[in-house]
């Protein structure tokens, strides 16, 4: 199967090379072994696959990157520019002086000397120290004009060809496009049909920002998942019709080739009436990171109010 199966979708911001609009994430419940992540990898290569996310939450960069370079050499893909990898900064590195060293060290995990996106995973900062499980005492003020510079720096050294957030509120994307010089090219969150972000992706839109969607069918297994949303092709099908990439968690090959199968059908008039009617309810709340003593106290407080 061809990667040109796969539609893509070009960045407003950056110069990264266009976006696959569906991908294969490598975050799981408990962290996966590195033989897991390069077995997947190398299955979802020959599948078709090229965009891939990690994170250094994750433990999966070192695999990722051992994945493409035995891609590489097994003629399955002829060079690096043919991947999209995406890679997130952890809470702890999300200080102004430590961006470009923890960007550093994940192109050292992964032998790259650039990624094609660079994240920050979420809206928090924590003193640098074990970085999970979270201790909310750690969690400090965030000071988001000195860490989205030092990411515009990244950029501007070519270590990542695009930046952008992940788990921003629509008021947390405001404050950064009041001084960026540099745009967020994308906003990766929660989104299925159960938690559909209508309000997100219409302010996102409006602002030439690409949303992701993570946990499409609802992160089942996961900590911070639900068995909520039926895992069929409706929901990643909803989705692509949106005009939102898809960030899809799969180590099971069958499955990666299922989840390919959603581009050349259309949902009907019933099926959107349907997702239309589904109860909303967001999965991925950030409670790791809330409590009543700590700095961050409620889940309304977190998101801003956009539950």
């Amino acid at each position: 199967m061809a990667s040109l199966s796969i539609p893509q979708v070009t960045l407003s911001s950056g110069n990264a090379r266009p976006m696959p609009v569906l991908g294969l994430g490598t975050a799981a419940d408990p962290f996966p072994g590195p033989e897991t992540v390069i077995k997947a990898v190398l299955e979802a290569i020959e599948l078709g696959y090229r965009m891939f996310d990690t994170a250094a939450l994750y433990q999966t960069e070192e695999a990722l990157g051992e994945a493409i370079s035995q891609a590489l050499s097994l003629g399955l893909i002829k060079s690096r520019e043919e991947v999209f990898i995406t890679s997130k900064l952890w809470c702890t590195d999300n200080h102004g002086d430590r961006v470009l060293p923890a960007l550093q060290a994940t192109l050292k995990k992964l032998k790259f000397t650039y990624v094609d996106q660079y994240l920050i995973h979420w809206p928090v900062s924590m003193k640098p120290r074990v970085p999970f499980p979270v201790n909310v005492e750690d969690i400090v003020p965030m000071d988001i004009k000195s860490v989205w510079t030092a990411m515009e720096e990244c950029q501007t050294l070519g270590l990542t060809k695009s930046i952008g957030v992940s788990n921003f509120s629509c008021k947390l994307l405001d404050n950064i496009l009041a001084f960026a010089k540099i745009l967020p090219a994308i906003n990766q969150v929660e989104m299925h049909p159960a938690w559909q972000q209508g309000k997100l992706r219409e302010f996102c839109n409006a602002n030439g920002i690409m949303v992701a969607a993570y946990s499409p069918l609802g992160g089942s297994g996961t900590f911070w998942g639900s068995n909520g949303v039926l895992e069929s092709e409706v929901a990643l099908r909803w989705i692509y019709e949106q005009g939102v990439v898809i960030v899809m968690k799969s180590f099971n090959k069958l499955r990666m080739k299922q989840n390919l199968d959603i581009f050349d059908w259309e949902l009907s008039d019933e099926d959107f009436k349907n997702i239309a009617e589904i109860p909303q309810s967001r999965t991925s709340r950030g409670e790791i990171f809330i409590s009543e003593t700590g700095l961050i106290k409620s889940v309304e407080e977190f998101w801003d109010g956009e539950l």
